[in-house]
Order: structure tokens, then sequence, then C-alpha cells
């Protein structure tokens, strides 16, 4: 009996050994200020280390992010740990793998167009997944979610921003002028002169999260006094058939529609439409899964 219980002294000092090592040579460190992909990476996996090394002293999560953070200065094919990896409650696998599909397909173009925000979404994506997994502090599983879907939004926004300026430089839409937007929402100026905010889903899903709901209200926040009669546009991607798309569109217009009605807009100055997959935010092939074409437009019509 005290040979098994020698046994396994020895085999949580050999691990946490292992953990502090790692987080060790992380912590000594100096990082400047990120200039590319793996930089932000560095810098946010960094954070998360030290917050679970210091003030948690989960040296099991701290190992895991410094590990990563090092990994970084190696090569810029990081990614977030795979499902399978944790040990998730059922009720939450479904929306986690959702969450862990739409940043897979946008990876390669976030990394080109915005390394900050995606090094932001899998590190945040992590936490999110290990906090989960340990399923009792909601406060930091939310606040990890809402970082990933912050992040993950913003990119979408950068994603779309960029197929309209290849557009406008084809000539496809002379009258295109300057976008302006912050890290919660984009705030676009089109052709007719339109305010409008752009508010992002999951693959066929019409339910707001918490961040697309306060992004809705820094929006009339910010804009309300200006816009007397607003137009909600509901668009999907290419995946599933056009009938079905049409549908779930004004669905997704709907629920935006009732937090508008909510956060006290007048039900008779607001009008919905439904687009379905005609009109693209970014173009793909029929049968395409793209989160950015995942949308419902908050248009200020006078």
């Amino acid at each position: 009996m005290k040979f098994k219980y020698l046994i396994s002294i020895i085999s949580i000092l050999i691990f946490l050994t292992g953990c502090s090592a790692s987080y060790k040579e992380l912590s000594k460190m100096e990082t400047n200020k990120p200039r590319n992909f793996q930089e932000h990476l560095l810098s946010e996996y960094k954070k998360r280390a030290t917050f679970e090394a210091e003030e948690m002293h989960d040296w099991n999560s701290a190992k895991l992010y410094s590990e990563k953070a090092l990994k970084s200065l190696e090569t810029d094919e990081i990614y977030p740990e795979d499902i399978s990896y944790w040990k998730l409650p059922k009720e939450n696998i479904k929306e986690i793998r959702i969450a862990y599909d739409n940043l897979m397909i946008i990876y390669n173009d976030a990394k080109n167009i915005d390394p900050l925000n995606l090094a932001k979404a899998i590190s945040s994506l992590d936490c999110w997944s290990e906090q989960q997994e340990e399923n009792w502090q909601t406060w930091d599983i939310n606040s990890c979610k809402n970082d990933f879907l912050n992040a993950i939004h913003n990119i979408y926004e950068k994603i779309s921003t960029q197929e309209n300026e290849q557009e406008t430089s084809s000539g496809k839409y002379n009258n295109l002028e300057n976008e302006t937007k912050d890290e919660v929402t984009i705030v676009t100026k089109n052709e007719n002169k339109e305010l409008m905010q752009i508010i992002y889903f999951d693959f066929d899903q019409f339910n707001l999260s918490e961040v697309s709901k306060d992004k809705i209200k820094k929006f009339l926040n910010n804009y309300g006094s200006v816009i007397n009669e607003y137009l909600v546009v509901g668009h999907t991607d290419t995946k599933g058939t056009n009938k079905y798309n049409l549908s779930l569109s004004i669905k997704r217009a709907e629920v935006v529609k009732e937090i508008l009605i909510n956060y006290g807009i007048k039900q008779n100055s607001i009008k919905i439409l439904g687009k379905g997959e005609e009109s693209l935010a970014v173009n793909t092939p029929d049968d395409t899964k793209q989160p950015a074409n995942r949308r419902v437009e908050i248009k200020k019509t006078n």
C-alpha cells in the first residue's frame, strides 16, 4: 500500500514538473506587440496560460496553453483541440462542434486577412471547451464563449468586407462608399447611403447569441436616434434547397425583428425580408457552407 502511494506521489510530481516546466519557459519570454499570426497566437495562449497558472492554479490547463504558445514559435499550423480531446457534457457537444466547424471553414482566409481575431478565436475555443469540460464556473464558460463569438464574427465581417472590396475594384459596385467598424459592430454605407448592422448565425440556426443581442443594442444606442424605419433582411449560405433557405432567412429576420421590438422599436417601423441564398456576401458554389453568408442585415431606410 505504501509503495503504491509512493508511486502515485512520484507520478504527480513528475506531472507537475512537466506542467511547470513549459509554463516557466513561457513566462520568462518577453512578448512584444504581435505583428503576425504566430505572434498573436503566442500572446493569446500566454494570457490563457498565465490566468490558469496564477489565478486558477490549474496546471493541466496551463500546460496545454503553454505548450501551444511555445509551439506557435515553430509553426503557424495551430488549431483548436478537436472536440474528441475534451470530455464535454452531452448537451454541450453540438454547440461547440458547430463553433469548431465554423472556425475551420474560415481558417485559411482568416489567417491572411485577420490573424489577430483568428488567434483569439482559436485560443478562446480551447478555453470555452476546457471550461465547459469542468462545467461549474458558468461565468468563465460564458466569458470564453463570448470571446470566441466576438472574434469569429469580426472575422466574418472582414471576409465580407474583402469580398465587397474585390467586387468594387472589379467594377461591380462602383458607388460603394467607405466602411467603418470597431471591435463589436460593423456599420456600412452602401450606394443608397444606408446604415447597416450585420448579425451572424450558426448553420441551420435562427437563434441569437448574447453577443449578437449586444451588437444590436449597441447599434441602436449609436444610431437609433437617426433611424425612423428599419428594413431587416435575412440571408443564408447555399447549403440546402432554395425553398428551405428562403424560409430560414425569413425566420432569421423575424427573430431580429423581435429583438428590435424588445429594445423599444415600434413594430410598425420595422419591415422584414427574406432573401434566402440569392444575395451572398461571399460568392460560393451551390451547396456550400460559408458562415459569413448566414446573416441578417439591419438597414436604415429613411
